[in-house]
């Protein structure tokens, strides 16, 4: 497979013919495994010049229908840290130059340790967490100005809101942030949410700046707590530079059934990506069609569209410091070309890890996407992708609390859910979730109950693979997107902006509901951070009976019991049915009553209760 590499450019001379409006990557280092990089030039008519240097080697330069665009691929192998040139001709002249650097790496860069099992994922939305800077909450850059009164519109959060309330995500337990997009999203109006992306380059000024991002690593770092980036391969936005001034046509799936940009809405059938009996045209209609009307939909099978991607990913991990990425709309994406780009990251940084979005309603469908998955490997397909995010997990928890227990009903779900395990390469990997920012919070689903609430997360926090939680849900945040849009699932966090009268980010400021919510998570995730059977520990599970569900996570020197009762009346447990769970333990300590629990014949446990019992002699 061809490697490609960035070098990133400083421009040191006056471009006196005005020629180059951008050069991406803006800067590249040294020592990188890909050796050669395609930088893209941009310019009126640059593609009139040749480029020719004399300190490093190019071996190509490509030309597109658009004559505003030169990729121009430098081999950078062997070459130092340090300041190079570029000298663009006509007629055998230099008429300007452009430097760029290659810059030194940090020390084991390339041995970074991504998120794992080990981990807990606290999910926020920067426009609804925090202001830090309300200088910056509008921007003469950006046409979307700040109005809070509208659900859809930028409320004004940004990264240094982020960083203030470092040490409240910290003190919950959590050890990782996935940040929904933080790049320019310059859309006229719901551009919150940033997955409309106007320059892959350039975080958004709403949110503040390249520096800062990188600053918000670092101080995550200092808490050894990890920065997950949510990457978005499948499409672009309606505003980006790219996309108004493309370099061809085929830079993006264009429909001549479409409206005049080309649109044509996705038909959101993934099954046709491995379907052996799908119609080609329903194929084309899923994976070429487009997201949304302001998302034209990206055309990796073009070498020139892939590289760009490509290039861009490694750059945003070498240049912030990255830890993780989280990939939007995987399954939409080219096959064959997200491979490419996952497995090409992956190989810059074998220990990094690359979770996606597959957002589908069977096991099976969403195993095939993970990396080694032998139900891909029956096509002949293998993602390269480490992670996976189990959406049938998530399909079970918004339903199964509020139902009895049938053959496939209630707890029977989760059981359902875990009996097929064995579709999946690497069970750790994968994230479990109650809730995201695509749909509607948990409290609202479960009526603000608290007793189902801790039943929801208990699960969520004690199970095989990645807990990932949503801002808010830790203080009961409500929100109904069925009834109220996609802004009511996306509340600002009492507390993060000046003038708000309910401050949740302290013990002093949360109500005595929101405080139950709190340290009912707290108490449970920093239990989990420090306890290893967790992390790692096999599962083993009862079929539910009676409303009540048990199962426990082991290895070879710590053994969990946890008991989740789905039910407004107390059980008691005959114990020997779970001989081999206990393996001869006679007590326990519940880590969220903070009890000692006799197990010698019986354990009784209260309506709507649950526990975490750590087993011992």
């Amino acid at each position: 497979m061809k490697h490609y590499l960035f070098v990133f450019f400083i421009i040191m001379t006056t471009n006196l013919f005005g020629q180059l409006d951008r050069i991406e990557p803006p800067f590249w280092w040294e020592g990188m495994k890909n050796s050669e990089v395609e930088v893209l030039c941009y310019g009126k008519n640059i593609s009139d010049y040749s480029v020719v240097s004399e300190s490093l080697k190019i071996s190509e330069i490509k030309k597109t229908t658009n004559p505003n665009y030169l990729f121009v691929t430098v081999s950078t192998k062997g070459m130092k840290a340090g300041m190079y040139q570029l000298d663009f001709q006509k007629k055998g002249k230099t008429r300007f130059s452009q430097s760029y650097e290659l810059k030194s790496r940090r020390e084991n860069s390339a041995q970074r340790k991504g998120f794992d099992a080990s981990d807990a994922i606290y999910l926020l939305m920067p426009d609804r967490f925090a202001n830090g800077d309300p200088s910056i909450d509008s921007t003469t850059s950006t046409v979307e100005k700040v109005d809070r009164t509208i659900n859809g519109g930028r409320h004004g959060g940004d990264i240094q809101g982020i960083i203030n309330h470092l040490d409240y995500i910290h003190d919950l337990g959590f050890t990782a942030i996935w940040s929904t997009p933080l790049l320019e999203d310059n859309e006229p109006t719901y551009s919150y949410h940033t997955y409309a992306q106007s320059d892959y380059y350039k975080i958004d000024p709403r949110y503040g700046s390249n520096e800062l991002y990188k600053e918000l690593a670092t101080e995550m770092h200092k808490r050894d707590m990890k920065l997950i980036m949510d990457y978005v391969t499948n499409h672009w936005g309606s505003k980006h530079w790219i996309i108004k001034d493309l370099p061809s046509k085929d830079w993006i799936h264009e429909w001549e059934e479409g409206d005049e940009n080309g649109f044509q809405r996705s038909n959101y059938r993934m099954t046709t990506q491995y379907d052996p009996n799908a119609s080609e045209i329903d194929a084309k209609g899923c994976m070429d069609g487009w997201f949304d009307t302001t998302m034209p939909d990206m055309n990796q099978a073009n070498p020139l569209v892939l590289n760009y991607m490509i290039q861009n990913a490694i750059w945003w991990i070498e240049y912030a410091d990255l830890d993780g990425f989280r990939v939007d709309t995987y399954s939409y994406n080219d096959k064959d070309a997200i491979a490419k780009w996952t497995k090409t990251i992956m190989q810059e940084y074998p220990d990094f890890n690359i979770t996606g979005e597959v957002w589908m309603h069977t096991p099976a469908e969403i195993a095939y996407w993970q990396k080694d998955s032998k139900i891909g490997e029956m096509q002949g397909y293998n993602s390269g992708l480490p992670s996976v995010m189990d959406f049938t997990l998530h399909d079970a928890l918004l339903v199964m609390f509020n139902e009895e227990q049938a053959w496939d009903t209630g707890l029977q779900r989760a059981y359902d859910n875990f009996s097929n395990d064995f579709l999946y390469p690497d069970i750790n990997n994968i994230l479990v979730f109650a809730g995201n920012h695509d749909t509607n919070r948990i409290n609202e689903i479960y009526g603000n109950n608290f007793e189902k609430f801790k039943m929801v997360m208990t699960m969520i926090f004690t199970v095989r693979g990645i807990p990932q939680f949503y801002y808010g849900d830790e203080i009961g945040m409500m929100g109904d997107k069925n009834t109220k849009g996609d802004g009511d699932i996306r509340r600002d966090f009492p507390g993060g902006w000046l003038g708000d009268t309910n401050n949740a980010f302290t013990e002093n400021g949360r109500t005595a509901s929101q405080e139950n919510y709190h340290a009912f998570v707290k108490k449970v995730l920093n239990w989990r951070k420090k306890t290893e059977v967790m992390h790692t520990g096999k599962l083993l599970h009862y079929i539910p009976m009676d409303d009540v569900y048990v199962y426990f996570r082991y290895n070879a020197s710590e053994r969990v019991m946890v008991v989740i009762n789905n039910s407004e009346v107390e059980k008691i447990l005959k114990l020997d049915r779970f001989y081999e769970g206990l393996e001869g333990a006679k007590n326990g300590f519940d880590i969220i009553s903070e009890n000692k629990i006799e197990l010698s014949k019986e354990l009784t446990i209260a309506p709507l209760g649950t526990m975490i019992i750590e087993l011992s002699n």
